[in-house]
């Protein structure tokens, strides 16, 4: 029996994993090890771990690593945490394989955690470009990975010329297709996000209507703009009083200047046509962007899970830039009024058509099957 350790450091590296999981969990040849880490076991960001055990998912190990501040240094702090907080469950948990999940900050935690004490490693959702600290942690964790499960043959190609051995580059598609796919084929009828595990802030609205997402992070690499960057989306908003779900940012440097800059507009502006959320679980997630009109922000669930969707997106700044997109996305910069254009002409577009650009939804099964039968090594030399 292959034990197969899987760590999850935030709010969407659950959506990215969760079939994974599942598939894991079914594989006679392997044994699920979960260690759940840092954001995702804070009420402030959105406690993914409730969502994780109310999947049936319980942790053989939390690891608390985050420390207060959401800036650079206590990113930087808050890693150095991770990697003595994670060795030491590596080592009581003694896995065969760990999978690191895409390209969070914490994730080279994970990486460096795995690789120092002899474990093989596998990175889900390297190979892919983007903007922020992100491309720099992503490539990082490729070169300390065993094995590569990417999201499409230009993602696998980009590994390949890093060096990495062919053979040990998979593609698998992104997971976090897999709930989209299942969510499209079983809708829920009735769906309310309202009535969700953890209960947002706001005044409810009828979802019968028109309503858009918002999902807004901050850029590391421009961390001092980070409130000035919210402010135009808020206030491109306030303009627009479009029913709008509004969720709040991640835990990177900037996370506070961003969630400061809601505060503020909040005490200052009446606005019940705008719900806060900190979390969802991840098929409402999904469900809730299929009933939208169009998602606007920075999030690669724009990106990623919209393409497959077909939902209009309006995609604000750098963070995302680099990464294959579909026709569904318009690129604008940090300015209320291109961000208020952009969003009327994308909501009063129709669904644009679905494209396979990350996965067709079968990633989970692939990569339990690929780790079930695999040769795990640790020994890797540079390939060119």
């Amino acid at each position: 029996m292959r034990k197969v350790c899987i760590v999850i450091t935030a709010r969407p590296s659950y959506s990215r994993i969760k079939s994974v999981l599942k598939a894991i969990r079914e594989e006679s040849h392997l044994e699920l090890q979960l260690v759940v880490a840092a954001s995702a076991l804070l009420e402030r960001y959105g406690s993914a771990i409730d969502y994780i055990r109310a999947d049936g998912f319980e942790p053989d190990e939390v690891v608390y690593m985050i420390l207060e501040g959401g800036n650079l240094v206590t990113a930087a702090k808050s890693t150095g945490l991770g990697i003595v907080e994670l060795s030491t469950a590596f080592d009581s948990l003694k896995p065969d394989v760990v999978i690191s999940v895409a390209d969070r900050y914490e994730t080279i935690a994970t990486a460096i955690a795995a690789s120092y004490n002899n474990i093989p490693l596998a990175h889900v959702l390297g190979g892919e470009v983007t903007g922020s600290i992100d491309e720099k942690v992503r490539h990082a964790v490729t070169k300390l990975s065993d094995l590569h499960f990417v999201s499409n043959e230009d993602a696998a190609q980009r590994i390949i010329r890093m060096g990495e051995d062919p053979a040990t580059v998979f593609v698998t598609g992104c997971p976090s297709i897999d709930l989209a796919a299942d969510v499209l084929k079983n809708k829920k009828e009735g769906f309310n996000p309202f009535n969700s595990i953890q209960k947002g802030v706001g005044t409810p609205f009828d979802i019968k209507n028109d309503y858009i997402v918002v999902m807004q992070h901050p850029v590391t690499t421009e961390y001092e703009d980070s409130l000035a960057q919210i402010e135009q989306t808020l206030e491109a908003i306030n303009q627009l009083k479009i029913p709008t779900f509004w969720f709040w940012p991640n835990v990177d440097a900037g996370s506070d200047k961003i969630s400061k800059g809601i505060r503020f507009f909040r005490e200052k502006n009446h606005v019940p046509f705008i719900y806060f959320f900190k979390n969802l679980a991840p098929e409402e997630f999904i469900q809730l962007l299929m009933g939208s009109k169009c998602m606007v922000g920075n999030s690669s669930a724009g990106i990623r899970e919209c393409s497959y969707l077909g939902v209009p997106v309006v995609n604000i700044g750098n963070r995302q830039k680099g990464r294959k997109y579909g026709t569904n996305v318009i690129d604008v910069n940090y300015d209320y009024n291109e961000i208020i254009d952009a969003i009327k002409q994308q909501t009063s577009n129709a669904k644009y058509p679905s494209e396979n650009i990350y996965g067709n939804g079968s990633a989970g099964k692939k990569i339990a099957e690929i780790l079930s039968e695999v040769t795990l090594s640790i020994t890797k030399q540079i390939n060119y």
